[in-house]
Formats: C-alpha cells, structure tokens, sequence
C-alpha cells in the first residue's frame, strides 16, 4: 500500500519545476504548437501546484507531471475542437498533436504513430523521461513502456528510409 510522502520528504515544488520544466515545455509545444502549448504548459504547473502536498511518491514526481501535462493537453485538444466529453478518447488523442505535416520534420512521421508508441517516443525523445517515468506519465508498466518507445522508433526507421 503506497502511503502519502510527508511534506519533509517532498522536495520543494521548484526544484521538481527546474528538472522537469524545460522537458515539459518541449511536450506541450510539441503537441499543441506555440500558443496553446504555452497555455497548456501553465496550466499544468498550476495543477501539478495544487495537487502537489498530496504527491504519494516523490520518485515518480517526473511521470506524475507529465501526467498531468498529457491531461492538459487533451483537454486543450477538446476545447478548441469544440466536442464534448463522450467524445472518442482516442480520436481528442489524436487532435492533441501540433499538425507538423507541413513542415516535413522527423515530428510529422511521429505524429502518424500508433497513440501509445507516439506518447511513448514523445515521452522519451522530448520529455527525456526514463522508461520508468513513462511507464508512470503513461499508467503502464515500464515493461511496456519500453516496448512502446521500441516499436515506435522502429517504425520511424522503416518511414525514414522510404
């Protein structure tokens, strides 16, 4: 049973904000473009502010935030689409990324992945979260966090050298 981390033992909020920021940046940039990525980013350090006295595990405080940045993504997603909540989870999924087609970046071939291998990639390539912290960022195991970020770079390999 995981109990709650004490404030003692909580690293304070900045140090988790100076270790994480720039990566995190990057993620919500990627994902939705300059300025709803900017938005997106500050709401999620708002979150990650409120809810983080009640962080269980000060270890996974990395996944944890972007966690909450992949949530406040798809949320932008949603809103600037325009459509409810019973929406398709994977088609808001798949609205949440910057359309990078038009600039013929190694980004627009990332874009096409399969959701989870796209997150996974993300995760590790723009994020530079360990497999652990994808695992958590993505609530799975880091066994199939590993094996997402793997069969997503394959097939980026396969697109490239078309």
């Amino acid at each position: 049973m995981t109990t709650r981390a004490t404030h003692s033992e909580l690293p304070p909020f900045e140090s988790l904000v100076q270790r994480h920021g720039h990566g995190l940046l990057r993620f919500c940039l990627a994902r939705l473009g300059a300025d709803r990525g900017e938005d997106a980013f500050q709401e999620t350090l708002l979150a990650a502010l409120r809810a983080y006295p009640d962080l269980r595990d000060p270890a996974a405080a990395g996944g944890w935030l972007f966690a909450i940045a992949d949530r406040k993504v798809i949320d932008a997603a949603r809103e600037s689409a325009k459509v409810g909540p019973a929406t398709d989870g994977d088609a808001i999924e798949d609205a949440a990324w910057h359309d990078s087609a038009a600039d013929g970046t190694l980004w627009a071939a990332v874009a096409v992945l399969p959701r989870k291998q796209r997150a996974a990639v993300a995760l590790r390539y723009v994020a530079d979260l360990s497999h652990g912290e994808i695992a958590t960022a993505m609530g799975t195991s880091e066994a199939a966090a590993r094996r997402n970020v793997h069969e997503g770079l394959k097939q980026l390999r396969g697109s490239v050298e078309r």
